[in-house]
């Protein structure tokens, strides 16, 4: 998978598309197009599509399955406005505020219980590395610090983008084989306890795994139900030859999107970038 790929997007079944609008929309500034049973959120570099199912249930307690999905917003200043405009809406589904190294991140759910988190990267130059490999870490972030970034509140930017996608798995091997073995990314770090993490390129991770949740979703969850990447066209035609190879079922439609499903069998869409 070359450094050039991006996660392009995701898909999510809720229940009431009114709160998911009030929080996507409302609350966190990116933009819509709404339609009957769907609405599309989205920036420049991506779309969240969330479709109503009246009949599916949030589970509950939390399940294989996404842990969270990950907006990466394109500075500090940027996060520090977002994180305001939360503060003064007094949102109240906070999990949290983590510096990773690599990155700064303010973890929160939304109205169907989908963790969200919103972070800024450090500059690759700082990412922290032990025997010259990248090394992760979770510590309390200095909120503080952060907001002094900026004195203003604002939404999303437009430059936002889906930084990556973090899954609750049932076994990290299996995850391996997967992402890295079959979509071709690299393992970055390996060694954070009870997960595993991949990526295109030299980033930190466009995928986090791991293995702290057992329980099954139930068929009718709310929550992932498919992502989507956007690949450059020789690496595509590469994907689809590496996939025949090995014997993965997988489909191919006219617009030459690479379509199959991971090892929780959500969607995994590959489109031309």
């Amino acid at each position: 998978m070359p450094s050039e790929a991006r996660l392009g997007g995701l898909t999510l079944r809720a229940r009431d598309l009114r709160a998911m609008r009030a929080f996507y929309a409302d609350l966190l500034g990116l933009a819509e197009v709404v339609g009957p049973e769907a609405i599309q959120f989205h920036s420049r570099h991506m779309t969240l599509e969330i479709r109503q199912d009246p009949q599916s249930q949030p589970p509950g307690s939390p399940v294989l399955g996404l842990y969270h999905l990950a907006l990466r917003l394109p500075d500090r200043a940027a996060l520090a406005r977002i994180v305001r405009r939360l503060l003064e809406a007094g949102y109240p589904h906070w999990e949290g505020a983590s510096d990773h190294g690599f990155s700064e991140a303010l973890y929160l759910r939304d109205p169907e219980g989908n963790g969200v988190e919103l972070y800024a990267d450090r500059p690759w130059t700082e990412w922290p590395r032990r025997d010259g490999r990248l090394w992760g870490f979770t510590r309390p972030l200095d909120v503080d610090s952060l907001l002094r970034a900026s004195r203003r509140s604002a939404p999303l930017p437009p430059e936002t983008e889906l930084g990556h996608i973090h899954l609750h798995v049932p076994d990290l091997e299996e995850a391996e084989a997967f992402f890295s073995g079959l979509l071709g990314l690299h393992v970055t770090i390996r060694d954070y306890p009870g997960a595993r993490f991949f990526a295109a390129g030299h980033y930190h991770h466009h995928i986090g795994t791991n293995t702290w949740v057992r329980n099954p979703a139930p068929d009718n969850a709310t929550g992932l139900l498919g992502y989507r990447w956007r690949i450059p066209h020789d690496a595509l035609k590469a994907l689809e030859a590496h996939l025949r190879a090995r014997r993965v079922d997988f489909t191919r439609t006219q617009d030459g999107i690479i379509q199959l499903r991971d090892p929780l069998g959500h969607g995994v869409s590959c489109e031309p970038a």
